[in-house]
């Protein structure tokens, strides 16, 4: 017989440790254990409060901003210029392309000049604003490409595009401003070069005047043409010369031939042009046959034969005292001279006479030409150290002058070339006026909230069943051993 004892009557509590509580929030409950889901769901509104409400507090209280996006581009190209300059030469200067160099990239420099202080605080003193109010530019380069986004934003669509537009005003108002101090810097050190080569010019300009002050040569080209003058003069001298010499022979020849000399010849010629001697010449002739047919009739002492011979001795001293008159030369020398200077005789006493005067005036000529020649190669002479100075100075004249005037056409050129350091930038987009606010941005919240939920509904999922999941990884790895 069994006997049993009535106890009062006490509810069973379940009675967890610590260990045992430890493991229950670590590893979970049974997943068919539904009296866990209002803690889960406690979790879940919890954790759904905690995303949705500062998330709907920031879109119901943060400012609409509006953003407006603006483009620029530089063109890749180079820029030349050339100038010609008369008497001088060409000048060209040429600007490399702004993409030419690896070394420095344009973009990023106008990148960097865009987010500039002074950009920024010049721009928010033209809208009337303050840094703070207007705000950093955004600027962003696109790859591989000269393009640059900037984007500025503002309270209103009208406000946004104001600061664009400033912003790009600023920034190629302090473009021009950089490249018109690179000009201005590059014309004062040309301006210094220039004034240093302009006195180098004067002074050798004043050196050469003085030495054509002190000697009469002008320049190089006078003394070179001193000098073929000299020369064409020593050909002449050389081909008189030769004249000279030609007649001479054919003046000895022919008084070889004749048998008389030129002053024979000269007093036979002129003799015999004389009216009165040949009307002499003739009574001598008549009075001569009148003495031959005396002769032949009579005897010599016959009267008529003496008056026939003293008529043409008579005859004769008249011609040969007119013959000394017309001459002026002695009986002795008259008794020399041809007394027949007819046809082809008179002819070659003419040539003669002729070409003794050709003789004399050639050799006049000849003393005169050599003469001449002596007095220039005298001033050659002198004048030719002087030549080798005067050419010196001319050179150093013509590369000084050479020198001047290339860093003048330099000077002029370079002020073409204004976009080598800073290239030439173009607005490709004006600044935009955008028609939706760039922030906040409503449906990427509205997502971010939804993905968020998803996260968190996830996560207590993975909480519902970590108990199944964990023992199944245990077994998986026991397995595995």
């Amino acid at each position: 017989m069994t006997v049993r004892l009535a106890l009062p009557f006490r509810p069973r509590l379940p009675h967890l440790s610590i260990r045992g509580f430890g493991r229950r929030i670590l590893m979970g409950g049974r997943v068919g254990d539904l009296r866990r889901m209002p803690r889960y769901v406690a979790v879940a509104l919890l954790g759904t409060t905690l995303i949705w409400a500062p998330l709907l507090g920031y879109l119901k209280s943060a400012p609409l901003s509006f953003r407006s996006t603006t483009s620029l581009i530089l063109p890749g190209s180079g820029a030349s210029a050339s100038m010609n300059l008369n008497g001088i030469g060409q000048a060209s200067s040429y600007a490399n392309s702004a993409f030419a160099s690896n070394a420095v990239s344009p973009t990023e420099t106008y990148k960097r000049l865009l987010g500039a202080d002074r950009i920024v605080d010049a721009t928010a003193r033209s809208l009337g604003l303050t840094r703070e109010a207007l705000g950093a530019p955004r600027v962003r380069l696109v790859d591989q490409t000269s393009l640059i986004h900037i984007e500025m934003e503002g309270p209103t669509p009208e406000d946004a595009q104001a600061k664009g537009v400033a912003l790009v005003a600023v920034f190629l108002a302090e473009l021009d401003a950089l490249r018109a101090d690179e000009v201005r810097a590059r014309e004062t050190s040309g301006s210094q070069a220039i004034t240093e080569y302009r006195a180098s010019v004067g002074m050798t300009r004043a050196r050469i005047e003085t030495l054509q002050n002190q000697t009469g040569l002008m320049s190089v080209d006078q003394y070179n043409t001193l000098v073929d003058r000299q020369l064409s003069l020593d050909a002449l001298i050389f081909e008189r010369r030769a004249g000279v010499n030609e007649r001479r022979a054919r003046l000895a020849a022919l008084e070889t031939q004749l048998g008389l000399g030129v002053q024979a010849a000269a007093a036979t010629l002129k003799l015999f042009a004389d009216g009165g001697y040949l009307a002499l010449l003739d009574d001598i002739a008549l009075s001569q046959v009148a003495l031959s047919e005396a002769n032949a009739r009579f005897g010599s002492r016959h009267p008529q034969v003496e008056a026939a011979r003293n008529a043409r001795d008579e005859a004769a001293a008249a011609a040969a005292q007119l013959a000394q008159t017309v001459t002026g030369l002695n009986a002795d020398t008259l008794a020399g001279l041809d007394l027949a200077p007819q046809g082809a005789r008179a002819e070659l006493l003419a040539e003669l006479v002729r070409l003794h005067v050709e003789l004399e005036a050639a050799t006049e000529e000849l003393s005169t030409l050599i003469a001449q020649q002596a007095d220039g190669q005298a001033q050659i002479d002198s004048l030719a150290p002087v030549a080798a100075e005067m050419q010196d100075l001319e050179r150093d004249f013509s590369v000084s002058e050479a020198v001047f005037a290339s860093a003048i056409a330099r000077n002029e050129s370079s002020k073409s070339d204004v976009y080598a350091s800073y290239p030439l930038v173009q607005v490709l987009e004006d600044p935009s006026l955008p028609n939706a606010p760039s922030s906040p941005n409503r449906k990427l919240a509205v997502l971010a909230g939804i993905a968020a939920t998803l996260m968190l509904i996830f996560g207590l999922s993975l909480g519902w069943i970590r108990n199944a999941l964990i023992s199944w990884l245990l077994v998986k790895s026991g397995g595995s051993k």
